[in-house]
């Protein structure tokens, strides 16, 4: 049954309009061009574009022709701005962005253990209202939040999780209460780092990838056929309760100390590293574990230890055979074709911890799989979440009006 005027007109209004975010200003040529449309549609496309102010004229494509075909249109970016938030047990960073991604403004608050829960939830509230003044952003059409913890796919909400703070949940109530015109859109951190490295890092060319997050904590997100998969529950990725070799105990449902996490987490990898006698300096910005990685890696071919090989490369090589125990682990249940280390962790190893995996990987899995460092480490988690907010506010805009 072919579509109603109505319908066709709207599927090509959302046409043009991801063809201006993809490929930027567009003259009326250009989108006849690239659509397919005759010159009459294209024409009664931008006037129902503009009259909706979601595209202007921007700019002129030359100075040797005017006229209509020589405008360049555009998508209107202040027509609303985005929030993302990366939640994370010590503190919140906070993005502002135009309707484009465009970033506007930035800032993180730390927040300590003993804060309180009201505090800590003023302080993180506080943060977004400021960076969003600072932006230029009168109203917020949508924030983005990335969280660590589960996500109840039937609600969308932060489930209660054992050992994190009380304020991550609270935040959420006290975002959609002080900003009542927003909408507000909560994704489990991991997950986001997996859209983020998928659209704009190392996963760009995989439809199907597991990304391992290295960070303070452990965890996965599985992309399936293009999908991000969350479970039953919402618990698909939580790798850090997985029962691994080499723990003096075993994970329980309250507690993952004993799973992977106790090999794989900051502290663990901090305690390996003190094994090898490896210390890093602070580095502002960067967690501990990963500036010990990140020297590692630096230093690896340097003085020789008693076995031939730097204490660097050695703390590499154990480190390695850690991770493969978790990969492998995932590799034969879901083979993904692709790991990608994540987090602050897995960006600092780059190449060569990756390499080093790989190769485990090969002796411990009959399936082939390309082990790839993070690109953006633990700002994958910020960049998925305004992601995920430009999506939200573009699918609603972008929309056909209701009839």
């Amino acid at each position: 049954m072919p579509a109603s005027p109505s319908t066709a007109r709207a599927i090509n209004d959302r046409l043009a309009l991801r063809l201006m975010q993809q490929e930027g200003p567009l003259t009326a040529g250009q989108l006849k061009q690239l659509t397919g449309l005759s010159r009459p549609s294209v024409a009664d496309l931008v006037e129902r574009l503009s009259a909706a102010g979601l595209i202007a004229v921007v700019g002129e494509s030359g100075s040797q022709r005017r006229g209509p075909n020589a405008r360049l249109y555009g998508i209107v970016a202040d027509r609303a701005h985005l929030a993302a938030l990366d939640v994370r047990t010590e503190g919140v960073s906070v993005v502002v962005s135009d309707l484009l991604g465009t970033e506007l403004a930035r800032a993180s608050v730390p927040i300590t253990d003993d804060a309180g829960t009201g505090p800590a939830v003023e302080q993180a509230v506080a943060l977004v209202e400021r960076v969003a003044k600072e932006a230029g952003a009168e109203r917020l059409h949508t924030v983005g939040i990335g969280a660590p913890g589960l996500i109840d796919p039937s609600t969308g909400e932060l489930r209660d999780s054992s050992g994190l703070p009380e304020w991550h949940r609270r935040l959420v109530a006290a975002l959609q209460e002080r900003l009542p015109d927003a909408r507000v859109l909560v994704e489990n951190e991991t997950n986001l780092a997996a859209l983020a490295e998928q659209r704009d890092g190392a996963a760009g060319d995989r439809d199907t990838f597991v990304l391992l997050w290295l960070g303070h904590g452990t965890g996965a997100a599985v992309v399936l056929d293009g999908a991000l998969r969350r479970g039953a529950s919402g618990g698909t990725g939580e790798i850090g309760f997985l029962p691994v070799p080499g723990t003096a105990t075993l994970p329980s449902a309250t507690d993952c100390e004993g799973g992977f996490h106790s090999l794989a987490g900051a502290a663990a990898i901090a305690g390996l590293a003190a094994e090898y006698g490896l210390v890093a300096e602070g580095v502002p910005h960067e967690p501990y574990a990963a500036a010990l990685v990140r020297k590692a890696v630096g230093a690896q071919g340097a003085a020789a230890g008693a076995h031939g090989e730097s204490s660097a490369a050695r703390f590499l090589d154990a480190l390695a055979d850690r991770l493969a125990i978790g990969a492998a682990s995932v590799v034969a249940v879901l083979d993904p074709g692709c790991v990608v280390l994540g987090g602050e962790v897995g960006q600092a190893g780059g190449s060569v911890l990756a390499a080093r995996v790989a190769e485990r990987l090969v002796r411990m899995s009959p399936l082939p799989v390309e082990v790839r460092a993070s690109v953006l480490g633990g700002g994958a988690v910020l960049r998925g979440a305004l992601l995920t907010a430009r999506d939200g506010a573009q699918d609603e805009l972008f929309a056909p009006p209701a009839r």
